[in-house]
């Protein structure tokens, strides 16, 4: 059988590069709409403020949001703080200690969590300790840039919970005018690129006929037992 000439297969070369180079474009215009979307939907400030709830959760990974949730512990806005994602070892007055810190608030009302890793992590823990405790209402305490994921992965697993998001806005993380810092624009980047992955994820688990609630329930894995939970009042029901 004899070949095409070569002017023939330049020019299906040329047309299957032309087509692949088409895609990449396209995929690149819908990924930078998504992104500029993404940083439109990230927090520039808290917008309630005043409302109490059952509980606070804060998402450890910087201090700012370990004093802010300590604050509102404080106020009052919460009867209490519960702590995602700590170290194992570590106790409530050790990671408090710094600042002024009612050691009363400390004993009563704080609960660690030792288990999660990540977000998911996150939202699982705290909706085991959540339900648990009956609550129905929880104050989420991470920063700006990291607010629109925790929000997707725990409202995916609780959604019969009220969720006010309580930003905070560490200095290093430059939102408005992120373009003019590499930084930041790598950081938000790759926050974007997970909360896509987790979007998928989860639209992928709603399918199962528990809508991927089981890690709630199950044994084994990353699903949190009571150990995981340090604190006097940490398994203690709301009442």
């Amino acid at each position: 059988m004899n070949k095409p000439p070569r002017s023939v297969q330049q020019r299906r070369r040329f047309r299957r590069f032309r087509f692949l180079l088409s895609v990449l474009i396209l995929c690149g215009l819908i990924w930078a709409v998504g992104f500029v979307w993404y940083v439109n939907s990230i927090p520039t400030t808290v917008d309630n403020t005043n409302e109490r709830t059952d509980a606070i959760v804060v998402l450890t990974g910087g201090s700012e949001r370990l004093s802010e949730g300590r604050r509102l512990l404080a106020r009052g806005m919460a009867d209490k703080l519960f702590i995602s994602g700590v170290y194992r070892g570590v106790e409530v007055d050790e990671l408090l200690s710094a600042g002024k810190a009612d050691p009363r608030l400390l004993s009563c009302c704080v609960v660690l969590g030792h288990i999660a890793e990540n977000t998911r992590g996150n939202a699982i823990e705290t909706a085991v300790w959540v339900y648990g405790e009956e609550f129905k209402s929880l104050r989420i305490v991470t920063a700006n840039y990291h607010m629109p994921r925790s929000l997707l992965e725990f409202r995916s697993l609780m959604p019969d919970v009220e969720i006010i998001p309580h930003p905070v806005f560490p200095d290093n993380v430059k939102i408005e005018n992120w373009w003019r810092f590499p930084g930041s624009t790598a950081l938000i980047a790759s926050e974007f690129n997970k909360y896509m992955f987790a979007s998928l994820r989860n639209t992928l688990l709603h399918w199962l006929p528990d809508g991927g609630r089981s890690a709630l329930r199950g044994p084994g894995g990353t699903t949190p037992s009571p150990q995981d939970f340090s604190a006097s009042n940490a398994t203690g029901k709301k009442g």
